[in-house]
């Protein structure tokens, strides 16, 4: 199960579960698409992995799998 991370590591944008938007890599990194376009090129500073969209969450799923609220940034 995806944690759906809330945000982006690198500039804190919120990225909600249910709305697109997020990307992230196999190891679930995750990053706004500004940032995945502009600083990453598409590919995870943490593994060097690919970095996809993020599938959306939402209704019923969403309610019994909430998104996780931990929020993640680099240094």
């Amino acid at each position: 199960m995806l944690e759906m991370r809330p945000n982006c590591e690198i500039c804190d944008k919120d990225l909600p579960a249910d709305q697109s938007g997020a990307f992230l890599c196999s190891l679930e990194c995750t990053f706004c698409q500004d940032c995945k376009d502009t600083e990453l090129k598409g590919i995870c500073p943490n593994c060097g992995g690919q970095l996809s969209p993020r599938p959306t969450r939402t209704g019923k799923w969403l309610e019994k799998y909430p998104a996780s609220t931990k929020r993640i940034l680099k240094a």
